[in-house]
């Protein structure tokens, strides 16, 4: 028998591959966008001020605990805890201060996080001085659980080098409190192996304090690792969620919102069969304007023609489907919104349709572009049926449109108030529609039919229009 061959040790590199990328590398920055370095750095800063106030949380925690504990007698004139509290507390107000105004630099964290154990391993020796007990007695202090808070803190940052600084200053630190102890605490019982005297007296057992610096360097570098894992994924989101930013401006928000909501994957030929109203709308004779204008001044006219018409549209539950140069199609009924614009589609176009005449008789009192618009007039093509609604190109370009008979009706429709010297046309079937909805329409209507170029048969229309003499066609 003969079968694919096995490659000994693949899933190994594999995983040693994903470890090194995903664990190992540090994302490169100089490379990233602007707008990607903007978004990570208020990520950034953001957590370093949650880290702040963890600080002063801590500090204060270490205050109150401090103030209900049992005090020596007041004839002892020795009190360093209270000044060691306090500094801690003046440099972490100034620290909390300073990254609310600004963001701070990388050697402002790295002398935070001196300061943080200087402090910790400060307060826990004047507790043995304050006390007077032997310097074992900081040894058998609960106090150094903080240093791991004080590492965990810094993985806030989602930097894996302020996390790896932090274990490093922990371990020696806690090496230079033993090495403090032991030679303080110089005498014949001090040291022992066994670790039950160890646990009921003040013997000091370098092997548990061995333990703890292995503790301190494990749990410093199993966050290092995860860290930098986090940032690469960091990293990765809000890359993907800038570059999605951007190009779902390319798309209608409904059609960006559920391609982003949807559970399945987008592949070229899925879609659905839905009863939707379609609406073109467009300028006439723009081409012939155009030709006597710049390319800027061009676009110009049209980003002000669209800002008038998209929010109408939009306002009535519609979806934009393209711009066509100075044209626009737009669909009802293709969002799944039952309540603006799904089963009321017709009833919703043709709203659409009322405000966007309505909203155009004001553009000749308007200046620039619009009253130039205004003068070659416009034109509003609308039908009504049940049409395909999916994505359609190949795997690395897809296009979200509609197809079908009411998709072309549409935009003949549209053209044919051309030869009809009219502003807005509907197919009849998707006016007696809108009608069943509710639409009581304020426009001025009569019925035709009509032989409309590129359409088999004659068809059915609807002829509407504020009043007649103010149709406009060139």
């Amino acid at each position: 028998m003969h079968g694919k061959p096995v490659v000994k040790g693949a899933p190994k590199l594999k995983f040693i591959a994903y470890f090194r990328e995903n664990f190992l590398t540090s994302p490169d920055r100089k490379k990233l966008p602007h707008r990607v370095l903007v978004a990570i750095h208020d990520r950034e800063r953001a957590n370093e001020i949650l880290a702040r106030i963890i600080q002063l949380t801590i500090v204060l925690l270490f205050t109150f605990i401090y103030i209900i504990s049992p005090k020596t007698s007041p004839d002892e004139a020795f009190y360093p805890v209270p000044y060691v509290l306090g500094t801690y507390l003046i440099i972490a107000t100034i620290g909390f201060i300073w990254a609310l105004k600004k963001e701070l630099p990388d050697w402002s964290i790295y002398c935070s996080i001196l300061f943080d154990f200087a402090l910790l391993y400060g307060l826990m020796i004047s507790f043995h001085m304050q006390y007077m007990q032997p310097a074992s007695f900081i040894l058998k202090a609960p106090a150094l659980l903080y240093v791991f808070i004080f590492i965990a803190l810094r993985v806030l940052r989602l930097e894996s080098k302020f996390v790896i600084t932090a274990g490093a200053i922990a371990a020696l630190g806690w090496f230079a409190v033993i090495f403090y102890v032991t030679r303080i605490d110089t005498g014949d019982n001090m040291l022992t192996r066994s670790y039950v005297e160890y646990l009921t007296s003040n013997s000091i057992l370098i092997g548990a304090e061995v333990d703890k610096i292995l503790s301190i360097v494990f749990v410093t570098a199993i966050l290092a690792l995860a860290v930098n894992g986090s940032a690469n994924l960091l990293v990765t989101a809000v890359t993907e969620k800038s570059a999605a930013q951007a190009l779902s401006r390319f798309f209608d928000t409904s059609v960006a919102s559920g391609i982003r909501d949807s559970q399945e994957e987008l592949v070229a030929g899925s879609g659905v069969k839905v009863n939707a109203a379609i609406l073109n709308v467009d300028i006439r004779g723009f081409t012939k304007m155009a030709a006597n204008m710049d390319a800027s001044r061009v676009m110009e006219a049209l980003s002000c023609y669209q800002s008038r018409i998209v929010p109408i549209i939009q306002s009535h539950g519609g979806i934009i489907d393209k711009f066509m140069g100075d044209g626009i199609m737009a669909t009802f009924g293709t969002n799944g919104n039952v309540e603006n614009g799904g089963s009321l589609c017709a009833l919703s176009a043709f709203q659409a349709a009322e405000d966007i005449l309505s909203d155009y008789q004001t553009w000749p009192d308007e200046s620039g572009d619009l009253k130039e618009i205004s003068k070659s007039g416009i034109g509003l093509g609308l039908a009504g049926g049940i049409i395909a609604h999916g994505a359609v190109g190949q795997s690395n370009r897809l296009e979200m449109t509609v197809i079908g008979t009411a998709v072309n009706l549409s935009a003949k429709l549209e053209k044919h108030n051309k030869t009809m010297g009219t502003i807005f046309l509907a197919g009849r079937n998707v006016y007696d529609m809108a009608k069943e909805q509710g639409y009581e329409g304020k426009l001025n209507t009569h019925f035709e039919t009509s032989a409309i170029e590129g359409v088999p048969e004659p068809q059915e229309i609807v002829v509407l229009d504020f009043a007649e003499e103010k149709a406009k066609a060139s």
